[in-house]
């Protein structure tokens, strides 16, 4: 049975779908993408939300109708062994890597064990170009926020939020616990794709040793 969910108009060219969580709208975007429906000319996801953007020709009436019908996959947060994934090196340095494992109850090794062990979705991108929200990892590494943000995280610093992880493409602020850093660049405008992390890709985070 179809889940119903909000469409909302968003000017003269765009639909809202409010979808109220991230793995829905993993999901939505998952089976909309597997639709292939005509008349669509970019799909954007955010936290809870997906923007549909319209072609100049299409009536969004008709679009509207066809994006309420659309039943967001379950299980779609979850990568498989099967997907393609994109590997990260890690140097599981961070300086709350210490507060992290006593949030979670583990010993520092068993977090970055949980860390690489997982497979983790980029539900969306925000906050500054190339940084992505990862989900789908070990549920054990869900902490807080810090309660007070740095106010300079260095480029490629690693981080956990809430039920994300995710990589500082650039220096900028940040209150995420940090575990450790990459020397991957995220965004790089000389790439054909500049972000590393974009929308519907499977990571895997792999542990480097320190030189």
């Amino acid at each position: 049975m179809t889940t119903s969910v909000t469409v909302l108009s968003y000017g003269d060219r765009a639909l809202l779908v409010e979808l109220g969580g991230t793995e829905r709208v993993v999901g939505y975007v998952d089976a909309l993408l597997a639709r292939e429906l005509p008349g669509v000319a970019d799909v954007v996801p955010a936290a809870e939300t997906v923007l549909v953007v319209a072609s100049g020709v299409t009536p969004l009436a008709a679009l509207r109708t066809e994006l309420e019908t659309v039943e967001p996959n379950s299980g779609s947060v979850a990568a498989t062994e099967e997907a393609e994934t994109v590997e990260i090196a890690v140097l599981y340095d961070g300086p709350d890597l210490a507060d992290v494992a006593r949030l979670t109850g583990l010993d520092e090794a068993e977090v970055v064990a949980a860390h690489t062990g997982s497979l983790w979705r980029v539900a969306f991108g925000g906050f500054a170009p190339g940084f992505g929200y990862l989900v789908g990892g070990d549920p054990r590494l869900q902490v807080p926020r810090r309660d007070s943000a740095r106010t300079a995280v260095p480029a490629g610093a690693v981080g956990l939020a809430g039920e994300y992880t995710g990589v500082y493409p650039r220096e900028s602020p940040g209150g995420w616990q940090l575990i450790g850093t990459t020397r991957e660049r995220m965004w790089d405008l000389e790439r054909e794709q500049p972000a590393v992390l974009r929308p519907g890709a499977v990571i895997r985070f792999v542990a480097e040793d320190a030189r």
